[in-house]
């Protein structure tokens, strides 16, 4: 493990080997307040964030690391000198990049450029860290991954992607349920479906809400993705019998909700799912850090 652009790079022993490192981790923080001694990490942002950059802020300074944040107030990286000058220039003074993009390429070619490692923090196609601290969260209330059901609601995008792209290595099972014309990626439909044959899991794409089997949990994300301009009246009509609430809770009988935040009440989401006793918006947000530490330590850890 060089990277982390995306979970469909990782094997389900890395995989399983990162949640558990999480774990103890997050369980044993005093046994990790070195790990980066003498390491430093850029973190380059295209994106605002709140989840993101704080929790590898912190993170890094709870592991003995040194955080440098550059926002890019004059656009997206490239614009004023190549992405490929960026990652090689910071690769002489940093021990890691992380970096929060629009394009997944922009990704791709600080790995390409860069002689250290890089850690997508978001892009269009992939939200990895986001996965990581799911799968995180759901085996602290499950034992065993492969037996979970999970079932993503709403617009097909990269987070999405990173869920089913985990859930298949684990061997779990997980429903994606869209309106018509707002299913994932094709390509990455294809190759979640290959890796959940490859380790006995299963991917149901399905529009209708009838459909809608027994799950353990249900996740969700906003309707508009940031930076979206299309007309909100217009969304919400096309995802209006996709919006998560208490009806929808029963009728799969899930006990938990899920969400990557920020979530946007009585749209989505109702307030007494969000907010109720089956959430675990606030446990996944706090391990956003135990996994990107996780990732941290894994390729940076002494």
């Amino acid at each position: 493990m060089n990277h982390l652009l995306s979970i469909k790079d990782l094997s389900q022993a890395q995989l399983k080997a990162l949640l558990v490192l999480a774990k103890n981790i997050k369980s044993n923080p005093a046994q990790y307040r070195h790990a980066l001694d003498g390491k430093s990490v850029v973190m380059l942002f295209e994106k605002p964030s709140l989840r993101t950059r704080v929790s590898f802020d912190i993170g890094i300074n709870k592991l003995g690391g040194h955080c440098l944040y550059l926002d890019q107030q004059n656009g997206a990286l490239g614009k004023r000198e190549p992405v490929s000058d960026f990652a090689a220039n910071i690769s002489c003074w940093a021990d890691a990049i992380v970096a929060r993009t629009f394009l997944h390429s922009t990704i791709e070619t600080l790995a390409e450029h860069g002689t250290v490692p890089v850690i997508n923090a978001l892009s269009d196609l992939y939200h990895p860290c986001q996965g990581l601290a799911d799968f995180l969260t759901l085996s602290e209330r499950f034992d065993d991954l492969s037996q979970i059901k999970l079932a993503y609601v709403g617009d097909g995008n990269n987070v999405t992607h990173s869920l089913m792209y985990g859930a298949a290595i684990l061997g779990a099972t997980m429903t994606v349920l869209c309106p018509p014309g707002h299913f994932p990626d094709g390509q990455v439909v294809v190759e979640a479906q290959a890796l959940a044959t490859k380790h006995g899991g299963k991917l149901i794409l399905t529009s209708d809400v009838e459909q809608l089997a027994k799950q353990d949990a249900i996740y969700t994300d906003t309707w508009i993705s940031m930076g979206d301009e299309t007309d909100l009246d217009e969304i919400k009509a096309k995802f209006k019998p996709y919006q998560v609430n208490g009806s929808m809770m029963k009728q799969a009988g899930a006990s938990y909700f899920m969400h990557c935040l920020p979530a946007y009440r009585g749209v989505e989401v109702t307030a007494d799912v969000v907010d109720g006793d089956g959430s675990l918006i606030l446990q996944q947000a706090e391990n956003r850090m135990h996994a990107q530490n996780a990732v941290l330590v894994t390729l940076l850890g002494q």
